[in-house]
């Protein structure tokens, strides 16, 4: 996917970037690409590659929330910064938390953040299992990280009551109906499933939005080592 060919995309999302913006993504995937030299940040270099599967995915989050709206995000699992860095370049109304594991990540998201002059946008160094912040977000987003019933459980109390836990993943049907229970137990309900396929390679995306409806119990999130065994 060309510049070109993105930017007409997002413009059937009903998005439009500024130059500002364009420039930002470009600076945003010229540092990703030095970075990724010597840190292990993404498989996908080609800028092509990088501005569908990585910049477009990451704003298909548009199709099911509305991201004009002065929302606290919570991105788990970012990785290189997807969805959550790329949302806030193009959203700077929004509040922005980047929650990874390896501090090389983390070191890479903050040169980022630093250079492009963001604001209200925060990193933090943390396995998701030690992240605890209790009902602190609208929207807690994880692109690709881990079976649903079991990420659901780790960051069961980051959303507020009546807050969103989205889930951008390929094929995710199974992984739903094995996530049952674990809905049920962790009092969320199914809002909406958005089912696409990405421009140009045709690939399956999938856009689960779960909510949170009333507190979680005390017990949960169980430990860690327990979520594996016996997942919910």
């Amino acid at each position: 996917m060309n510049k070109e060919l993105f930017l007409e995309e997002l413009k059937k999302l009903g998005i439009l970037l500024t130059p500002k913006q364009e420039q930002d993504l470009d600076t945003y995937y010229k540092l990703l690409i030095s970075y990724n030299n010597n840190v292990n940040l993404t498989a996908i270099t080609k800028e092509e590659d990088v501005y569908l599967k990585h910049f477009y995915d990451s704003l298909t989050l548009f199709k099911g929330i509305d991201l004009k709206e002065n929302l606290k995000i919570c991105d788990l699992g970012t990785g290189a910064g997807f969805p959550g860095l790329v949302l806030k370049i193009v959203f700077p109304n929004l509040s922005i938390t980047l929650v990874d594991s390896l501090e090389k990540r983390i070191k890479f998201l903050d040169l980022v953040i630093k250079e492009l002059e963001l604001k209200n946008i925060k990193t933090v160094h943390s396995r998701i299992e030690e992240f605890k912040e209790i009902e602190a977000f609208d929207v807690v987003v994880s692109r690709a990280v881990a079976k649903i019933n079991i990420l659901l459980e780790l960051g069961c109390k980051l959303p507020k009551v009546n807050g969103l836990f989205v889930f951008m993943k390929g094929n995710i049907l199974e992984e739903l109906k094995s996530a049952k229970n674990a809905l049920k137990v962790l009092n969320y309900s199914l809002e909406k499933i958005i089912n696409f396929k990405l421009p140009i390679e045709e690939s399956e995306r999938n856009i689960v939005i779960l909510k949170h409806t009333s507190p979680t119990s005390n017990k949960y999130p169980r430990q860690f080592s327990i979520i594996k065994k016996k997942p919910l």
